[in-house]
């Protein structure tokens, strides 16, 4: 645009904002025009009314020219826009029920919609702190499962490093097992410690921002002074060091060993993204282990950068035949296999599990799903007042407006009650946002903010504004294309056009029905679930235990015998607070998310490993939880770390481990895991088998386990560091309240070990009750989406009859007069209802039918196509349409004859 049009757009708009002011100065310019003709047409002998007269209509239409004027003018199309708002403000103070009514449907729909929206938004679209985040890719070797690698050696590293085409840069990086603490001169804190690569930042494309950072230098399998450089995250830095500018070159104790900071990271930076404890990057050591390819080498996860315009799928075509060689240089068959399978995945799409993925997709479904009908349902009430206003609009047209300005006016009152509702919507969804949090933290691998961002703001107005269109736009189609004259004859019904409008809505109510039915559906088949889930027989006992999973300082307690320096003191002062029962130690509770061991072992079938859960436990815990022995016995206080290494499998090892072997005695003395304790000959003897319980979740059945007794366990073990040096719960049976115990259980844990004060305490009760995960989310939210689609429904239902019973007041009147009874007359109007309500339940049983394969894998215990399920949501809407329909039908029999005929 050049700069005389942009002038004349500017002198337009400030004219325009002077309008009110301009009308007056035309006015009082026609009106002098007009006195001065009739001032002429005086002194030519006209009597002064007459010329006045003569003056006017020589002048023309003063409206008319007014209007024309004012459209050279300008801007005339927003001066009708402000006149259609304030005429809508006017109409909605005239009939606050219906604006009420429309904007409460709309808030519904868009609140649930927004709130989905934020949850995907925030989940699903992460915004990286990264440059160009799509080009980075994360490469594994092997599929997933246990039995499959899930990060990479060195070498091979190397290997693509030196050959490859496709990426710019090859990094790779590993979380250390275990809590890592910073100690400062004033406290320790916790950290997530990660040991990345020399080019590990130049892979990411972000630099430190202040402080050279890590070295970008050649790997050497040799550790060197300037291995010892850490770089902070900000996090670490403000929290940590209260954001000292003089922080570069400071030493710093990680783990009890010396660090120089050599940088900080730019604020918002975070790898891996999904951690939320200070982070720390240090170089990750090369050892002469890296040199080889055994069961012993190091593996590292591996993130890449692509170069510009190369696909994940080329590149994996190309690493694909890199591979190839270097997979030869594995001596193990089931290594060398798993080498040679490799995926290249985008970074971004590591950060949440497929399983997650899908719950937010199928809730984001259900969420539009309740929108959908929201617009439906304030469609139908927007096409009832459009239809009581076609008198209104008639007369409008004959007075000149335009098809199209009628229509207008019915679109801008439409987005008014739709932005109102957005912002009502927009605050029911914080409002739902914060009342999920706690499940939503507990089952999502982000932290979801109450708050609207810019793409879910976004989002937002989309919505308002499809809303808008959705339910005014055939409303407002139908008011602006009626024919005028019928509408303004006295007493005229055009009943055609009334017939057809009813069967609109008709089919209107009947899609609701519909769409209702899925999403109670889905809701009762998930609540079923929940039902199944709570009355899953868990193995174990649950109530009146109080659990601490303890903060465990992995450095320290590598250097002694925690077991017997720690753990064994620890347990003696827990058991002498008063009401405690019994006590009881565990690398990890059944059912909880603190860490968790695998293992493979060889057993019947020498050609497949075993693959177990592996746990530390102390004798006492068995009668902490009430496990049942199946056969032998179980750990108890003669079990020391001077006795035989014995362990204890639950029944799933047991069948697996000897699958011929149906008496479950014959088991017991069988030997696993040979030299535990690096003496030839020595191995570890099966003393027991436990029932089978549930272990990582109520939904899964449970695996193979192995437990070893916690007091056998000493450095010189092979398990120790994985077993007792990285998590361990604290289980006690009491009958006292968790309020009265936590104080003196946090002195007792301080009492052990200082940084054992700060653990986490709860309930198994509580644990059993977070387990249910996805399900119990998705059940809660689609109550709610449900509950509102109810609602939505019944509303829609009744508002239909209800303006039916208004129509048809006559009728009913002759109906009387013709001695109908007033029984027939809520016959007819309830058999009206019935027919929509099971017109929509037919349709929704089908839409049911055809999506509930979209929740299968949340399902516990109850088929996708149950059909009590069905029936009885069925039920549901059935028993609600007729009570939707009893009050009009009601007041249809309510009727006074004479009343209704006097107009006749």
């Amino acid at each position: 645009m050049g700069y005389k049009a942009e002038k004349r757009v500017t002198v337009r708009f400030l004219k325009f904002l002077h309008s009110e002011r301009r009308k007056s100065d035309l006015d009082e310019e026609i009106a002098a025009h007009l006195a001065l003709a009739a001032a002429d047409k005086c002194e030519q002998g006209s009597e002064a009314e007459a010329a006045q007269h003569e003056a006017r209509r020589e002048f023309g239409n003063v409206a008319l020219v007014k209007d024309r004027t004012r459209e050279a003018w300008g801007w005339l199309w927003l001066e009708r826009l402000l006149q259609d708002a304030r005429y809508a403000l006017r109409q909605m103070r005239k009939s606050p029920g219906f604006a009420i009514a429309v904007i409460g449907t709309l808030a519904l729909g868009i609140a649930a919609a927004a709130t989905m929206f934020t949850v995907v938004d925030h989940v699903l679209f992460p915004s990286l702190p990264y440059p160009h985040p799509r080009q980075l890719v994360s490469i594994v070797e092997g599929a997933t499962g246990p039995d499959n690698w899930s990060s990479t050696p060195f070498l091979d590293i190397a290997s693509w490093r030196s050959q490859s085409h496709s990426f710019e840069q090859i990094g790779y990086y590993h979380q250390g097992e275990g809590r890592n603490f910073l100690g400062t001169k004033a406290a320790s804190t916790e950290i997530s410690l990660v040991l990345v690569s020399p080019n590990f930042f130049k892979t990411l494309g972000v630099q430190p921002q202040f402080g050279p950072g890590l070295a970008d230098a050649p790997e050497t399998f040799a550790q060197s002074a300037s291995d010892n450089a850490i770089v902070l995250s900000d996090t670490a830095w403000r929290t940590i060091f209260a954001a000292d500018p003089h922080i570069l070159g400071k030493n710093v104790q990680i783990n009890g060993k010396a660090h120089t900071i050599t940088g900080v990271m730019p604020r918002g930076f975070a790898f891996p993204y999904q951690v939320f404890k200070p982070q720390v990057w240090a170089p990750g050591p090369l050892t002469a282990a890296d040199e080889i390819r055994n069961d012993n080498t190091p593996e590292y996860d591996v993130v890449a950068r692509l170069r510009p315009g190369v696909t994940p799928a080329a590149a994996l075509a190309e690493l694909t035949t890199l591979q190839k060689h270097p997979a030869q240089n594995y001596t193990n068959a089931r290594q060398r296999d798993a080498a040679t399978h490799l995926r290249i995945t985008p970074y971004a799409s590591t950060l949440v599990e497929t399983s997650t993925r899908r719950a937010l997709d199928s809730l984001l479904v259900a969420a539009l799903l309740l929108w959908l009908i929201a617009c439906v349902n304030a469609t139908n009430l927007l096409l009832a007042r459009a239809i009581a206003r076609q008198r209104e609009m008639a007369m409008r047209g004959a007075l000149g407006a335009s098809r199209w300005r009628l229509t207008q006016q019915l679109l801008v009152e439409s987005c008014i009650l739709s932005g109102l509702a957005a912002i009502l919507g927009g605050a029911i969804a914080v409002c739902l946002v914060t009342a999920f949090h706690h499940a939503l933290k507990n089952n999502l691998p982000f932290e979801v903010p109450a708050s609207i961002n810019l793409p879910v703001l976004a989002g937002l107005i989309a919505l308002t504004l499809i809303s808008a269109i959705l339910a005014a736009a055939w409303p407002a189609w139908i008011a602006g294309h009626s024919p005028i004259e019928p509408a303004l004859k006295q007493g005229g019904q055009q009943s055609g056009a009334s017939r057809r409008h009813h069967r609109l809505r008709g089919g209107l109510v009947i899609a609701e029905i519909a769409m209702s039915l899925t999403l109670l559906a889905a809701c009762g088949l998930m609540l079923r679930t929940l039902y199944a889930l709570r009355h899953v027989p868990l193995g174990f006992r649950t109530d009146h235990i109080i659990v601490a999973s303890l903060d465990i300082p992995t450095y320290r307690f590598s250097k002694v015998n925690a077991s017997a320096d720690i753990y064994q003191p620890l347990l003696e002062r827990v058991k002498s607070l008063p009401g405690v029962d019994s006590a009881g130690l565990i690398s990890d509770v059944p059912l909880g998310k603190t860490y968790f061991a695998y293992i493979g072992l060889y057993g019947g079938d020498k050609q497949k490993p075993v693959y177990a859960f592996f746990k530390a436990v102390s004798p006492n815990l068995q009668s902490v939880f009430g496990f049942h022995m199946l056969a032998g016995r179980y750990f108890n206080a003669s079990d020391t770390a001077s006795s035989p290494s014995i362990a204890v499998v639950n029944e799933s090892f047991a069948r697996v481990f000897a699958p011929h072997e149906q008496d479950l005695t014959k088991l017991l003395g069988k030997k696993l895991m040979g030299n535990q304790r690096g003496k030839p000959g020595e191995g570890t003897t099966i003393i027991g088998v436990l029932d089978d319980f549930r272990q990582r979740s109520v939904d899964q059945s449970p695996a193979p386990e192995i437990e070893l007794c916690l007091p056998q366990l000493t450095p010189k073990d092979q398990f120790y560091t994985d077993l007792e040096g990285i998590a361990m719960d604290l289980a006690i049976r009491t009958q006292r309240p968790l309020a009265q115990v936590v104080p003196e259980l946090r002195a007792a844990l301080k009492q052990a070990s200082p940084e054992l004060a700060n653990s986490t305490i709860t309930t198994m009760d509580q644990i059993v009750e977070d387990s249910y995960g996805s399900q119990r989310l998705a059940a809660h939210l689609l109550e709610s989406f449900a509950a509102a689609a109810l609602l939505l429904c019944i509303a829609g239902l009744y508002g239909l009859l209800a303006y039916v019973v208004s129509q048809r007041t006559r009728e009913m009147g002759v109906r009387f007069a013709l001695g109908a009874q007033r029984g027939d007359v809520i016959w007819l109007i309830l058999r009206q209802a019935g027919v929509l309500v099971l017109a929509g339940v037919a349709l929704g049983l089908a839409l049911a039918f055809a999506t509930s394969r979209f929740i299968r894998s949340y399902l516990y215990g109850v088929k996708a196509h149950d059909a009590w399920t069905l029936a009885g949501v069925a039920v549901v809407l059935l028993v609600a349409g007729a009570a939707a329909a009893y009050l009009p039908a009601r007041r249809a029999a309510n009727v006074d004859p004479v009343e209704a005929l006097r107009a006749e």
